[in-house]
């Protein structure tokens, strides 16, 4: 009964989702931190004060919260744990700062970032060329690539753990089929340099989509937006689950050029017309007019990961350096699988994959202080 491309299907696995509250959560890579309170009066003010409004469609082509996107951008420069907050909106730190004004056109927004990577695979990249990804990377490239039948050229990590950023572009020049790589990267928490970025863009075939996914880099790294004015096929990833304490909403969303933007709007409007819901509207212009509060929610995170990653190192664990909410680690004499289970008895949940050549590691996303004391504990004697 099921049709021939069901049986190239290979679905996602996210981390376990516990159906108690008896655990501490530290394996999805979600915010330990609620949305900030107006987010919520918003909300709430939306469905109380207009319910008559949950009847009729939301705006399909979301203007405000793309307005709002592009303000949060030029005032935060794409990196919220060093942008200067000042109240409830911020200013980019010097390093951050983007040349140019980034613009409402330029977004396009989705249901997360996975529906929006979803898009940008089947409008750029096709089934006659090897799209080049990293070894080791977020897990939904290869399902996508499944799903749209488009084959993938895995390209080893350094030794190190960074993207091997020569062999990349090597490999996409002999594929000439374009690129995408999170950076920082999942689940290595490595990021590169956006000087790095530029450089692979120079030495790689500028008629193919240069995707970077930036789902981490408010804990961290550099973001690529300031390479949009040199490179019109350079696209960014972005999302609301991370930094902006909204993975239960649902929104992710696009940078890039407005030709770029309007090739995966009409994608989306092959597929569904109104992807995102008035709420979800509400909600995401809401949080990117207060970025003061994530900033400070990002910086609390980066300070609980160095803290963390110092107590482990000193504790024998084998520590990847982070620029996300989350660390990569292992601990001689332990396998990956028992070192989970032993950490999940004591009522914690982190990561653990079985996929070879990682198998050993544990993902372990960056919690409250008071969670990461007692994870502390519990990886204390392992």
């Amino acid at each position: 009964m099921n049709s021939k491309r069901m049986q190239n299907l290979h679905p996602y696995v996210p981390g376990e989702q516990p159906k108690d509250r008896k655990y501490i959560k530290l394996n999805a890579n979600e915010n330990p931190y609620p949305p900030c309170p107006e987010v919520i009066s918003a909300v709430t003010g939306f469905v109380s004060g207009s319910p008559e409004k949950l009847g009729l469609y939301p705006d399909p082509d979301s203007l405000a919260l793309h307005e709002a996107i592009a303000g949060m951008l030029n005032r935060t420069g794409g990196v919220l744990c060093r942008a200067v907050s000042g109240g409830k909106q911020c200013r980019p730190a010097d390093e951050d700062k983007i040349p140019f004004t980034v613009t409402p056109d330029m977004i396009y927004s989705g249901n997360g970032s996975d529906e929006v990577l979803s898009f940008v695979f089947y409008a750029f990249f096709d089934s006659d060329c090897r799209l080049v990804v990293p070894e080791f990377s977020y897990s939904f490239y290869p399902v996508y690539g499944g799903f749209y039948n488009i084959p993938l050229d895995p390209v080893k990590l350094n030794r190190d753990w960074t993207l091997d950023t020569a062999e990349m572009t090597a490999h996409e020049k002999r594929n000439r089929s374009g690129i995408i790589f999170a950076n920082p990267n999942a689940p290595t928490g490595r990021g590169i340099s956006r000087s790095q970025v530029r450089e692979m863009l120079l030495n790689t075939h500028s008629d193919k989509v240069f995707v970077v996914d930036e789902a981490y880099v408010d804990f961290g790294g550099e973001s690529c937006i300031p390479l949009l004015a040199e490179f019109p096929n350079l696209l960014i990833v972005r999302t609301f689950s991370k930094s902006l304490c909204s993975a239960g909403m649902r929104l992710g969303y696009i940078v890039a050029s407005p030709e770029l933007v309007r090739t995966v709007t009409t994608v989306k409007n092959s597929l569904n017309h109104f992807p995102i819901d008035a709420v979800a509207q509400v909600a995401g212009t809401a949080a990117c007019s207060n970025d003061g509060y994530y900033a400070d929610c990002a910086r609390k995170i980066v300070s609980e990961r160095e803290k963390f990653s110092t107590f482990l190192t000193h504790h024998g664990w084998n520590v990847i350096p982070s620029q996300t909410n989350f660390v990569f680690v292992k601990k001689n004499g332990i396998r990956g699988d028992e070192a989970y289970t032993r950490i999940k008895e004591q009522g914690i949940l982190v990561r653990h994959f079985a996929t070879k050549g990682i198998e050993e590691y544990l993902r372990i996303t960056i919690g409250t202080e008071e969670q990461m004391q007692k994870l502390s504990s519990a990886m204390e004697c392992i």
